[in-house]
């Protein structure tokens, strides 16, 4: 059996008791970085071996993780932080282990674009969430353009390095909008900041950004509705 393992974001006080009762029983506990993997095993006394799987090895292991999980192994996949699969590895591994009939299961629990989403100020009935932009200007203007109409708020990583860039590219894109910056969630230095896209270029123009970011932007304002068609006119005929 195959279970997704969310491990906390900053503060490890948020680990569930279900995930520490989970990684306590895996017989095998696969790991994006087993070096931050093994401090919170060893936070939490539990010794168990680790196998590495990262974005730049996951072809290659994962014949091994699925010859262990049909063998009845139980194994545990956790990412560096928050809930695997979501911008990080897993996916293969999950869509693998699926079509070969293997149970997989999942401990919710920590995800970084929800905390930041719901600490917005920002409509939140409906998103999307659309992970880390290239890191290149052009395809990256594209990538932003995709949801330039789009009425739902959106959500996205982003690294310190570029930060600046991709704000800037967004007021580009989609025009002034309100937005919410936030980084080190559940952290002591825990910060969201809000206000429009240009409010916060200029905040992030004098600073040295450090730390993992989400950014979260109002959707378009909703095209005015177009009124109903009048019913079509039936002419009667009588009939003789």
């Amino acid at each position: 059996m195959l279970n997704l393992v969310a491990t906390p974001i900053g503060n490890l006080s948020d680990i569930s008791t279900r995930a520490l009762t989970t990684l306590s029983e895996a017989d095998l506990v696969v790991s994006e970085d087993t070096r931050k993997t093994g401090f919170l095993l060893n936070h939490f006394s539990i010794s168990k071996p680790q196998l590495s799987f990262r974005i730049d090895n996951e072809q290659r292991v994962l014949g091994k993780i699925l010859g262990l999980l049909e063998q009845g192994k139980l194994i545990a996949l956790v990412t560096d932080s928050g809930t695997p699969g979501i911008s990080d590895p897993g996916f293969l591994l999950v869509r693998a282990a699926l079509e070969k009939g293997i149970e997989v299961s999942a401990v919710p629990g920590p995800t970084a674009f929800v905390m930041a989403l719901i600490l917005s100020g920002l409509p939140i009935h409906s998103f999307t969430f659309r992970g880390f932009p290239p890191h290149k200007a052009g395809p990256r203007k594209r990538f932003i353009e995709v949801d330039a109409a789009s009425p739902h708020t959106l959500v996205y990583y982003e690294s310190p390095y570029r930060l600046k860039a991709f704000l800037m590219n967004a007021v580009e894109i989609l025009g002034e909008r309100q937005a919410a910056v936030a980084n080190d969630l559940t952290k002591k230095f825990e910060q969201v900041r809000r206000g429009t896209l240009s409010e916060l270029i200029e905040v992030y123009g004098f600073e040295d950004p450090r730390g993992e970011y989400t950014v979260v932007i109002e959707g378009a304002s909703e095209p005015s509705r177009m009124p109903d068609p009048q019913p079509a006119k039936v002419k009667r005929v009588s009939r003789s």
